[in-house]
């Protein structure tokens, strides 16, 4: 009697530490991680959204350039990188990085 139990306490602790496991891992990107991030990109933000850009060359991950932007809500948002508004940010960027 003991033994039937604690079959569905061990069922209800086993199903809790797989919530869990998978509730950290969704949707979280992997450093490490061999693909691309970006499977769709906008054209362009509005600016005055823009909390920051990051990007990403091509390389062993992805053979595409990634830009990312992250929103000041906390949205990451992927940019074409071959967009004109796009392209503009990514000077601006750059022009940034040279004059420090």
């Amino acid at each position: 009697m003991v033994h039937s139990a604690r079959a569905p306490l061990l069922r209800s602790a086993l199903l809790l530490l797989l919530l869990l496991a998978t509730s950290q891992t969704t949707g979280v990107p992997v450093a490490g991680e061999l693909r691309c991030q970006c499977l769709q990109t906008v054209q362009g933000i509005q600016l005055k959204s823009l909390q920051s850009v990051r990007m990403t060359p091509p390389g062993a991950h992805c053979t595409q350039t990634e830009v990312i932007a992250t929103l000041k809500n906390g949205r990451e948002v992927c940019l074409n990188p071959e967009a004109p508004m796009v392209q503009k940010i990514i000077q601006k960027i750059l022009n940034n990085g040279t004059s420090n």
